[in-house]
């Protein structure tokens, strides 16, 4: 039997944070900083969704429910191979990965917001800090992404460890659905969450559209 653990603000989030991460770095990379911008304004609107929605979304969705100390991360680690009850959301390790991922995209889109290429682009606040700490915040923001290129290889790692051991994590995440696990979380409604990402892009999209008047 089909069980449903992930809604589709997770879901949207989650692989919202996939496409637009490599076209934040392609854009960079190739010196289209309006489209970086605007990649990046895209996924602020996601993380923020994601950080309120794991206040106030779905029981896989709070940071409550799936954050635990490290004792049981340890603990979960060490006894990895002989696990089998499956974990209903996020396991204890693959909380942490998540925390560390929002944590470091979030610094990652701060930083930009003050960052500058010292020719043509600034960021939206570049003018509220004095030029030595705009430098700064451009040096965050250029070796930030390297830990982040960081924890997504050991995100992959683990998804291919997993799927040796027969668990799809993937799919999961795809369709919401699970067939290994025989109890039910409790699933938010996702109108609240498609408000809120509304919300936000409107509101991005305004300072967007604004200081070209």
């Amino acid at each position: 039997m089909k069980i449903q653990v992930w809604d589709k603000v997770v879901r949207l989030c989650h692989w919202g944070m996939v496409i637009l991460l490599p076209l934040c770095w392609w854009s960079g990379e190739e010196g289209e900083m309006e489209w970086h911008q605007t990649f990046a304004y895209l996924l602020l609107a996601l993380v923020i969704t994601r950080l309120i929605w794991g206040l106030i979304g779905s029981d896989t969705a709070r940071f409550t429910q799936f954050v635990r100390s490290p004792a049981q991360v340890w603990h979960y680690l060490r006894q990895w191979r002989h696990q089998r009850t499956p974990h209903i959301g996020h396991n204890p390790a693959g909380a942490y990965a998540v925390v560390v991922m929002l944590t470091l995209v979030s610094v990652q889109l701060f930083s930009g917001l003050f960052a500058t290429d010292d020719i043509l682009t600034e960021g939206p606040l570049y003018g509220l800090v004095s030029s030595d700490t705009a430098s700064w915040l451009t040096w965050l923001h250029k070796q930030n992404f390297n830990l982040i290129i960081a924890v997504v290889v050991l995100h992959l790692s683990a998804l291919l460890a997993y799927r040796l051991k027969g668990v799809k994590l993937v799919s999961s995440m795809l369709t919401g659905y699970r067939r290994d696990i025989d109890q039910a979380p409790r699933i938010a409604p996702t109108l609240p969450g498609w408000a809120l990402l509304l919300v936000l892009l409107s509101g991005l999209g305004w300072a967007l559209i604004l200081p070209l008047w």
